[in-house]
């Protein structure tokens, strides 16, 4: 049977996607159809039956998580998006140039959604073990995370949960963890951030200290431009440290 049927069971599609994927777990596989993500056909039994159609948008949602960092609640709404204009265009049959604009349009909304990584997905609550599954980190790790301050628990202590920019953390730091770098690694970045979200209070506080709507919402514009900056210096000067090393 194994070898005529034309899906997967959730072991076979664990091993399958493992080399592109070290840390995909049945658990996260699990958590992602939870969250409605992904939706696996059952057998009378109950057992997963993953088609290739359901194996590619499995690689399409850890892409996604991977490399643009997007929360799940944009990546749904991603492939929500994705699945509306596919429907759209089997429906009406049409190409050339209809085709074309839904393309630049998918494109562009693309384009907006990964300018939204830098928002924690809101109202995100998630366990420890959830967020392990979710983003590939496990348990031990977080602790070890959380020990050194760069994420951080919240709620009372019988119902602990992670949040959005836990999972955005979470999310960035594990590439770290391929080359060997520590959880105690991490904590001049954290330092660092602290000092210059200091410098920008300075910065922004007199608009701040203002009444004026007007006035706080150009202190969030400011702190927008600021951080773009910030960003921009960084790299430029990462850029020069690297170079002078590798031209030692």
């Amino acid at each position: 049977m194994a070898g005529t049927r034309n899906y997967r069971s959730i072991g076979e599609v664990l091993v399958s996607v493992k080399t592109e994927f070290p840390d995909i777990t049945i658990s996260k596989i699990r958590f992602l159809e939870a969250e409605g993500l992904i939706e696996p056909e059952r057998t009378p039994s109950g057992y997963r039956k993953f088609y290739s159609r359901d194996v590619d948008m499995l690689k399409s949602i850890l892409r996604m998580q991977r490399d643009e960092y997007l929360p799940l609640k944009v990546i749904k709404e991603r492939l929500l998006q994705q699945a509306a204009e596919d429907e759209a265009a089997a429906a009406d049959g049409d190409g050339g140039e209809a085709a074309a604009g839904r393309a630049e349009a998918a494109a562009a909304s693309r384009a907006a959604a990964s300018e939204e990584i830098a928002d924690a997905p809101t109202g995100l609550q998630m366990s420890l073990e959830e967020m392990a599954a979710a983003t590939g980190v496990d348990r031990d790790r977080i602790k070890e995370l959380e020990s050194f301050g760069i994420v951080s628990s919240h709620g009372p202590e019988n119902a602990r949960y992670y949040d959005g920019d836990d999972y955005i953390v979470l999310s960035i730091v594990k590439d770290f963890f391929r080359y060997g770098v520590e959880p105690r690694h991490l904590t001049m970045y954290k330092h660092f951030e602290e000092r210059e979200a200091s410098f920008f209070e300075q910065i922004v506080a007199p608009m701040m200290r203002q009444k004026n709507p007007d006035a706080r919402r150009a202190a969030a514009d400011t702190l927008a431009e600021l951080t773009v900056t910030s960003r921009k210096f960084k790299q430029a000067l990462l850029r020069t440290n690297i170079r002078s090393t590798l031209s030692a």
